[in-house]
């Protein structure tokens, strides 16, 4: 039901934005467009791999440079945290709650945007990312002879037959698009309460012992359950009912969300299995942005600790002013990428 609900939200975002989505991404040729090309993109399909498979055809179809493309990539990586953010949404009417399943959805926010500020710069400046990752592409992929783009999908859980029958009965776009936030809202509380009863009595304590005992363990758990589901967004999303509930603490939970970023850059090794060139550079560039974020704040506690004490504080404001939610939500992931956009190529044409 909680699958269902996300996967119809991301077909009815990609047909509501389809025309939009394939026009934008041919203009990205200043990086700081393609960054919040690949933001807004990423925000309205929410998936960052149905967008990176995009910004990889555009790529490989010579519409853009994969130079330009980079910012594109780390863009997105900010763009797909939309969802928790969300799914957080839905412990609004209980003050308490919300502001504990909030901390954990914006911590995954904070985590990307604090690793593109810093990244972003170098980027700009020393072409840090897109070096790297060609270089490595280069060893990897016979001297980069080959072009051609390989795809792949490996599925935990492959809901999108069900969607596919659903969409055929009801093709209206807005209609499924609140239909699907229904089914979320509603998949919400059926997982909260479920994850409640499991808890009960000796539950927690092996939770806590076998995933969120330590950082290193809760990282490697994080990357480990993404990468079978590639999905980060569907990962962080289903760990917030344990946050909200206070059965776990977003201290103990923060590694598990920076592993779940690594996690979703599976895609990087499949793209090597298929030699292709183009589709290797953007997964390294990916996989590499993650990695770089995990050297900076996972064994760092300090570091780590600024980004709790961010998400905590802003999710302890939020709660105060519930709708300042939307607000943050519609300014960050649209209103502001989208009027960046427009006003950059306005003095770029």
């Amino acid at each position: 039901m909680f699958l269902f609900a996300l996967d119809l939200m991301s077909d009815s975002f990609k047909h509501l934005s389809r025309n939009t989505v394939e026009s934008i991404i041919l203009a990205a040729s200043n990086p700081f467009i393609g960054l919040f090309i690949g933001l807004l993109i990423t925000a309205l399909i929410q998936s960052s791999s149905t967008s990176t498979t995009m910004i990889i055809t555009a790529v490989a179809s010579g519409s853009i440079s994969f130079v330009d493309a980079t910012p594109m990539i780390m863009g997105a990586n900010i763009g797909t945290t939309i969802t928790s953010t969300i799914v957080s949404l839905g412990y609004i009417a209980n003050r308490e709650e919300f502001r504990k399943a909030l901390s954990a959805g914006v911590v995954h926010d904070f985590f990307n945007i604090l690793v593109v500020l810093i990244l972003f710069p170098l980027e700009l400046n020393y072409g840090l990312l897109s070096s790297v990752s060609q270089n490595i592409s280069v060893l990897i992929t016979d001297d980069g002879v080959q072009n051609g783009v390989g795809t792949l999908s490996i599925k935990f859980l492959d809901i999108s037959p069900l969607t596919g029958l659903y969409t055929g009965l009801v093709s209206n776009p807005i209609i499924n698009l609140i239909f699907s936030f229904i089914i979320l809202f509603a998949a919400i509380k059926i997982i909260a309460s479920i994850i409640s009863n499991m808890l009960i009595g000796d539950s927690q304590e092996k939770l806590q012992e076998y995933i969120f005992n330590n950082t290193g363990k809760s990282f490697l758990w994080g990357t480990l359950v993404t990468s079978c589901v590639q999905s980060s967004s569907v990962i962080t999303s289903v760990v917030l009912p344990f946050v909200a509930a206070d059965k776990i603490s977003l201290r103990k939970v923060t590694p598990f969300i920076i592993g779940a970023n690594v996690g979703t850059t599976i895609t990087a090794f499949i793209a090597v299995l298929f030699k292709s060139y183009t589709a290797v550079n953007i997964a390294l560039v990916h996989l590499i942005f993650n990695l770089i974020g995990v050297l900076i704040f996972l064994p760092f506690p300090g570091l780590r600790s600024i980004l709790i004490i961010m998400a905590d504080r802003f999710a302890l404001l939020v709660s105060k002013y519930r709708f300042l939610v939307v607000v943050y939500i519609l300014l960050l992931f649209f209103l502001v990428p989208f009027l960046l956009i427009y006003f950059t190529k306005g003095f770029n044409p």
